[in-house]
């Protein structure tokens, strides 16, 4: 079998990507924060420790690597942990695949399309020119040019991943925040821009893509998609107001939208739409779940 090992396992992408990646008869290892995970093959390690994470992966000795860890919180408000883990974590996790005593067969890095700010088109494409708005996204477009620096050396891919969700996201996120305020039946709800437009995905969608992408930058036919990027994206826009009104008639419950100054941010991207032609044209069609019947799922469980 085929060693599959994923960064960030114990997260809420880690967890649906371990079970595509095990589906299709990988032998899944991962490194995590925890200090105790929860399977014999999850190393506690983490990333910003250099020389414990090339012990971990030079005892792996992995095919192919799925980069998750990251601080993926917008609003984080520890910036110095924003830098450090999404620049320098990815930094040791290049240098200690370059000492494996196993060359792996792909790499893929999952970046934001965060680094796209507010682009001025109605579905951005991978040669929209970055403009990231924010510590996140500067961080994130950081990490994409730091690894180029390893692209000779390494057959990495670049996966820029716009909105996704589903169960068991945390509430801090958008999403999952309205739908925990429908299940609980709460009577009023506190939001920011509710004309912002974002592209959501579905996170079982999403990990198919990243295995498909990845499995076809390793064939060997695959030399094509090394240092590329590709948006990961549903290619349709979702205003946040509709994306209420569709969880209201879902459920059967309707509650009170406040705009709060509070939730509101000053340097937020208004619009978020991507095209996927490219990640198409590399890994064929995508069977998409639509929105509301993301929603459905989240809501039952």
């Amino acid at each position: 079998m085929q060693k599959a090992l994923i960064t960030g396992i114990d997260g809420f992408t880690g967890r649906y990507l371990t079970a595509e990646l095990s589906a299709a008869g990988y032998d899944v290892y991962g490194i995590s924060k925890l200090a105790q995970p929860q399977s014999p093959n999850v190393y506690p390690c983490d990333i910003c420790d250099c020389t414990s994470l090339t012990e971990v992966v030079s005892k792996i000795e992995p095919d192919l690597v799925f980069h998750l860890a990251a601080i993926a919180f917008v609003p984080h408000d520890d910036v110095d942990a924003i830098y450090r883990t999404n620049i320098v974590g990815t930094r040791n996790l290049l240098h200690a695949l370059s000492l494996c005593g196993k060359p792996h067969k792909g790499l893929l890095l999952v970046s934001s399309a965060n680094v796209y700010g507010n682009a001025n088109v109605d579905a951005i494409d991978e040669a929209t020119p970055p403009a990231p708005t924010n510590d996140y996204a500067v961080s994130k477009l950081a990490m994409e040019y730091m690894a180029m620096l390893w692209a000779a050396q390494q057959p990495i891919t670049i996966a820029r991943t716009f909105n996704y969700t589903g169960v068991g996201q945390s509430v801090n996120f958008l999403l999952p925040k309205i739908v925990d305020h429908f299940k609980r039946r709460a009577s009023l709800i506190e939001l920011g821009n509710l004309d912002a437009v974002r592209d959501f995905s579905d996170v079982r969608t999403v990990v198919q893509c990243y295995v498909r992408l990845l499995q076809t930058a390793a064939a060997p036919s695959g030399n094509r998609l090394r240092g590329e990027r590709f948006n990961i994206c549903s290619g349709r826009g979702h205003r946040l107001l509709d994306i209420v009104e569709m969880a209201s008639e879902i459920s059967g419950h309707s509650l009170q939208v406040n705009v709060s100054p509070a939730v509101v941010r000053s340097n937020d991207v208004k619009t978020l739409v991507g095209s996927r032609a490219k990640l198409e044209s590399a890994i064929g069609p995508i069977n998409d779940l639509p929105l509301a019947d993301t929603l459905r799922w989240m809501l039952a469980a």
